[in-house]
Parts: structure tokens; C-alpha cells; sequence
């Protein structure tokens, strides 16, 4: 059984006056793919890097199965590691650099040979062992690189933004490919992105950080439908939840959750699905339109109350022909509330 357990984990660069990471107490079952996600600076790569050995723990301690690796040199943790770049050796075939790491560790020759053409044929190179990394796609040298560190039959996968130097549409493909592959394999992985769509797609979990503090670790579902505050209520999701004052919208409250508002009283959230277009009887939040995307069987709409205010964005029908500088008016799913204490931002609402 390979579970990773960080256990108030911490660290801090030097001269730094607050920890990159800040007490992380988070595990990660035997043979998931737990997602960290969260804006530049919130302290994912560095998380991960602690994991990996490449950044020393401040405090606490991190554990790979029942061993405290915390001290032990980064060579001897059994972990590989897939960075953002590709890191290939340029001299070497792809063959040779899957079968790198091996050769120094003295695996065998026929071992590794066994070795690299049982990858080679999942990640589809069979065909590229012997050609040099300059004459590959950007998309087969990441999954060279995806090779080089399956072949070590390791028991924990770091990746570290690992499809960034991707184009849009080969990043689609690769992340269905990763999530397939390490569901074959089992093995137990942690993967970092600044795309939170890329981490909803691909995580069995997801823990988002911000400010090198873990703010909620859930299930994709779970994390949208029931954010912890009103930083995930913001991050998670595209286009991002509108967070609203109470007097912008007239919409019945649960009353258990606003008597435990502090002082500064509750904030609203509501995904663009949870409003719609006015009927031509109803009542509703006004808005001049500032912007319609139009995504073909969708649209979102962008606007602001007349009087100016928050933007708010509404997911409309994508022929609904609206135009910019019209007036509509917006009516909420009063089911789909979502109530937040202004000051801590902590989830009030069941």
C-alpha cells in the first residue's frame, strides 16, 4: 500500500517573512491522482517539490507508505518525477533516455529492454524508439518523458505541470491520456496545475491551496457544489461563481445560516447555470449586458445591475440573439444559493 501523508507539513524559503507552505495535513490514498491546484504563488509545486526531496521540510514531516521519508535523500524516496519541461537528453534516442535511469541504477540490459517496450507500447512510441528528441512533437516528448518515468515502476508519480508547453488541443488529448494511464497502472500520483479545468477533469481529488494553505480537499463534484469558502467558491469553476450582496437579489434565505453571519452579515454565490432570462411576467435582478461569448449550444452573459455594481454572469441559451448594451433581467434558482459569512468567508449554508 502506497499512501502519501503530508502531516503538517511546512516550509519557507529563506528571508521569507511567511511559510511557501503552512502546516499541510493531507493524504493521499494508495493508487489516486490527487489534483493540487491554486493561483501562482499558492504553494502547489512547492508542496509537491517536498514530497520529491528537492525542497527541504521547515517543519512536520511527509510519509510514502509507512516510511518517514522526510530526511531521505530524494534518489531513495522511489518516487519519478515529470516537470514542466521535457528534460530530455538531446544526444540520446528515445529508447535510450526511457531506459536512462535504469542503465545507472544497473537494471539489466534485457530488463530494461522488457521494460521500455511495455511503456513504449502504452504511450504509443513504439514506432519513435530510435529517433532523437529534435525529431519529435512536442506531445510524443512529453510522453517520452511520461516513459522515462514509468519504466521505473516507482511507487509515487510527481508531475509538475506537466502539459503547460502544450498547444489547447494536444493538452485535451494528453490529460485523458495521463488519467487512462495511471488508472491502468495504479500507481499513486500527485499532480499539480494552475488550470483548475484541467484539475476537475483529471482528479479523483482535488486540494486547492491558496497562500500555502490548504482550503479544501474533495472530489471534483463536491468541491463545485459545496465549496468551503468563498476563495474555492471563487476559483473552482469557469466562468467563476458570482458572489453577490444580499440586497442585489430578493431571494428567500435559510435563516439558520444568516443567524450565524458575523457582523459584516453573508455573502451570495450563484453559478451562471443557477440564472436564467426573465420570463415575460417575471421579476428578477436587472442588467445591461456588457458581453455575450457565445459557445454555440451555450452562451454566457456578461453584465451589470443599471446603476453599476458587481459584473454578474448568466449561462443563457446560445441563440438567445442577446447584444451588447441590451437590458435583461436575470431570475435565480433560489435552490442553488450558495451563503458564505462576508468576514471568515467560511460556507454557511448547508
Amino acid at each position: 500500500m502506497t499512501q502519501v501523508r503530508y502531516v503538517q507539513a511546512r516550509h519557507t524559503y529563506p528571508g521569507a517573512e511567511r511559510p511557501a507552505v503552512d502546516d499541510l495535513d493531507l493524504t493521499v490514498d494508495d493508487g489516486e491522482l490527487l489534483v493540487l491546484v491554486g493561483p501562482s504563488g499558492c504553494g502547489k509545486s512547492t508542496s509537491l517539490r517536498m514530497l520529491a526531496g528537492l525542497e527541504e521540510i521547515s517543519g512536520g514531516s511527509i510519509w510514502i507508505g509507512d516510511r518517514d521519508v522526510t530526511h531521505v535523500a530524494p534518489k531513495d524516496r522511489d518516487i519519478a518525477m515529470v516537470f514542466q519541461t521535457y528534460a530530455l537528453y538531446p544526444h540520446l534516442s528515445v529508447g535510450e533516455n526511457m531506459a536512462f535511469a535504469l542503465k545507472v541504477a544497473g537494471v539489466p540490459k534485457a530488463e530494461r529492454a522488457a521494460r521500455v517496450a511495455e511503456a513504449a507500447t502504452m504511450l504509443d512510441l513504439t514506432k519513435v524508439l530510435d529517433r532523437k528528441p529534435k525529431a519529435l512533437s512536442g506531445g510524443q516528448r512529453q510522453r517520452v518523458a511520461m516513459g522515462r518515468a514509468i519504466v521505473r515502476q516507482p511507487q509515487v508519480f510527481c508531475m509538475d505541470e506537466p502539459l503547460s508547453n502544450l498547444d489547447a488541443k494536444l493538452r485535451v488529448s494528453t490529460r485523458t491520456q495521463i488519467s487512462a494511464l495511471q488508472r491502468r497502472l495504479g500507481t499513486t500520483t500527485v499532480y499539480v496545475t494552475h488550470d483548475q479545468v484541467e484539475a476537475m477533469t483529471m482528479g479523483d481529488r482535488v486540494a486547492v491551496l491558496n497562500d500555502g494553505v490548504l482550503q479544501q480537499v474533495d472530489t471534483p463534484l463536491a468541491l463545485f457544489d459545496r465549496p468551503a469558502n468563498l476563495f474555492v467558491a471563487g476559483f473552482i469553476g469557469s466562468p467563476s461563481m458570482n458572489l453577490l450582496q444580499p440586497d442585489v437579489l430578493d431571494l428567500p434565505l435559510d435563516r439558520a445560516a444568516v443567524a450565524r453571519a458575523g457582523a459584516d452579515g453573508v455573502t451570495l454565490g450563484l453559478r451562471p447555470q443557477a440564472l436564467r432570462l426573465a420570463g415575460p411576467e417575471e421579476t428578477g435582478l436587472d442588467v445591461v449586458v456588457d458581453l455575450v461569448e457565445e459557445l454555440g449550444s451555450e452562451a454566457y452573459l456578461y453584465g451589470r445591475p443599471p446603476a453599476g455594481g458587481q459584473r454578474v454572469v448568466a449561462r443563457i441559451d446560445g441563440r438567445a440573439g442577446i447584444a451588447p448594451g441590451e437590458k435583461v433581467t436575470l431570475v435565480a434558482d433560489p435552490a442553488a444559493v450558495h451563503v458564505f459569512d462576508t468576514a471568515s468567508g467560511e460556507r454557511l449554508s448547508a
